[in-house]
């Protein structure tokens, strides 16, 4: 059986976790990236909701998005999430942005 998460994230959770997530791994690893990207990406309707305009390097959204909407996240995706956000910590690079979806995806994960 397959566990599925059902995540509430913000859009700066949404972009962080974009950003950390890695950029190699096997064939299933990336398989399962290309799906995640796209739930933590931003859709059409995304854009419209939270007037989301991306000008260089900066994303500006409204106050809408900040708060967390849910999203279902798989097990395996999980895993890679929470692996990328260990391998941060273990090296000291974790950066506050990085703090509200370590909470959620390594210290909640483990309570459980």
């Amino acid at each position: 059986m397959i566990n599925n998460y059902n995540m509430k994230l913000t859009i700066p959770e949404r972009i962080t976790l974009l950003q950390v997530l890695p950029k190699e791994g096997n064939f299933v690893t990336l398989k399962v990236l290309r799906k995640l990207k796209g739930l933590l990406g931003f859709s059409e309707e995304d854009y419209k909701k939270f007037n989301i305009k991306q000008v260089g390097d900066r994303i500006s959204w409204n106050k809408q998005g900040n708060k967390e909407i849910e999203i279902e996240i798989g097990e395996k995706a999980t895993e890679i999430i929470k692996e990328a956000l260990l391998g941060l910590d273990g090296e000291k690079k974790l950066k506050p942005e990085h703090f509200s979806v370590y909470e959620k995806f390594v210290q909640e994960k483990e309570a459980e």
